[in-house]
């Protein structure tokens, strides 16, 4: 945890109570800001992990798991508030949490996992304006929610793939 980006990494768990406390007070909008907030120190951290080569196993394994914290967190607020329907809920969880649950099995039996890749990044962003539109009210958000949860489990096929292809080359050429 003794370099920035984990530093970084270990914000945005800090910022999932802030949230919380912010969207139960009721403002909504300035809950979307702390969010907003966690997806910069997203940003902030992977930049600077890989431009000054300060990635880490640690930190591999803890930002997916920090973004996906607060994904869960956003959802079940989104949810519990009725600003999204009990069904979208259930898939965007599903898939949430499947990516969790498997990257830890994946990384305590010794396999490698698959980094963040652009698809993954853009189903992020995605989510972060499906979020948007939703708390702002806006028309056909929760269709435009549908689209993204559609994304969002084709990045994931992606991801099974990438990983089984990982996994399946020869020790050497692994690394």
């Amino acid at each position: 945890m003794r370099n920035l980006p984990n530093l970084l990494t270990l914000c945005r768990f800090l910022l999932i109570p802030l949230y919380i406390l912010v969207f139960e007070a009721g403002y909504v909008r300035t809950a979307f800001l702390v969010l907003l907030v966690a997806g910069l120190t997203d940003v902030l951290d992977g930049y600077i992990a890989r431009s000054r080569n300060l990635v880490t196993p640690l930190g591999s394994m803890l930002d997916p798991l920090a973004d996906k914290s607060m994904m869960i967190t956003v959802l079940l607020s989104l949810v519990c508030s009725g600003m999204i329907s009990v069904q979208a809920a259930i898939a965007m969880f599903v898939r949430e949490a499947g990516m969790i649950i498997g990257s830890a099995i994946f990384h305590f039996r010794g396999k490698q996992t698959v980094p963040a890749n652009a698809m993954g990044k853009l189903t992020t962003v995605l989510y972060y304006v499906a979020i948007m539109l939703l708390i702002f009210e806006l028309p056909l958000a929760e269709l435009y929610l549908w689209l993204v949860i559609a994304v969002s489990f084709l990045t994931s096929i992606i991801y099974i793939f990438q990983f089984y292809k990982l996994n399946n080359k020869p020790e050497y050429e692994r690394k």
